[in-house]
């Protein structure tokens, strides 16, 4: 298979809202067409241009109830994307995610002279500099793969001992972005803010978060003191 056109997939926010809620769980088509402000055949047409570039795979599986199957789709790469755009450079690069290779790396830009006085050694410190980057990359690939593979552990102990999706997709959220308003949680969510709210003071049963001004954000602070053994963390 060819390579994904993932600039033009992450180009259009739709499709990125999309593959945001996919992160979260795999979906059937009718919850992903609930969860974007679009129409269900602007939905449909979206997911065919992802799975078209391999981006997705699709497959029906039978409900709990009498009825038809439904379809699911589910994120179908597992990849990390690098870019550099300047005047003076345009590369991309996809790391495959796996086990992660490294558990150390060091760079070491000494060596390489910051200017230089013939073309030669400009071009002999340029590759030393993208050997340095590969470096850089394999350690990026390392994490990524452990990062990875821990979130899937978290949701499936998420799923399995709380078993709330909601308060789930919150909680992977502030994990890839630190915080988020509750605007832009409701907007994501597709729920009205007093139910981001609601779910939050949930979710904070179970781990800590702050909930303040319109913000939340999990409260590492008291994450420690949980693992420690407080009694009162996660408590507001």
């Amino acid at each position: 298979m060819t390579e994904p056109d993932i600039f033009y997939i992450l180009g259009n926010k739709v499709r990125r809202d999309l593959l945001s809620h996919l992160t979260c769980t795999e979906c059937y088509f009718s919850f992903l067409s609930s969860k974007v402000s679009v129409s269900s055949t602007a939905v449909a047409k979206h997911l065919k241009i992802m799975e078209r570039e391999g981006i997705l795979k699709s497959y029906e599986r039978e409900g709990p109830f009498i009825g038809p199957a439904r379809k699911y789709y589910d994120i179908a790469i597992s990849r990390t994307y690098v870019t550099t755009v300047t005047p003076n450079l345009f590369w991309y690069k996809g790391l495959d995610l796996g086990t992660p290779s490294i558990d150390k790396v060091e760079i070491d830009l000494t060596r390489i002279p910051p200017e230089h006085e013939s073309l030669p050694g400009m071009v002999d410190s340029f590759l030393e500099l993208r050997k340095e980057l590969e470096k850089v990359l394999k350690a990026l690939q390392a994490i990524e793969s452990r990062r990875d593979k821990l979130m899937k552990e978290i949701k499936e102990r998420y799923l399995k001992e709380i078993g709330d999706m909601t308060q789930l997709a919150i909680l992977h959220y502030l994990l890839l972005n630190d915080e988020a308003t509750v605007e832009e949680l409701s907007d994501r969510l597709n729920l009205k803010e007093r139910e981001v709210i609601v779910k939050a003071q949930e979710l904070d049963r179970f781990i800590p978060l702050r909930i303040k001004d319109g913000i939340i954000k999990l409260d590492e602070e008291k994450l420690k003191q949980k693992l420690g053994g407080g009694e009162d963390a996660g408590e507001d």
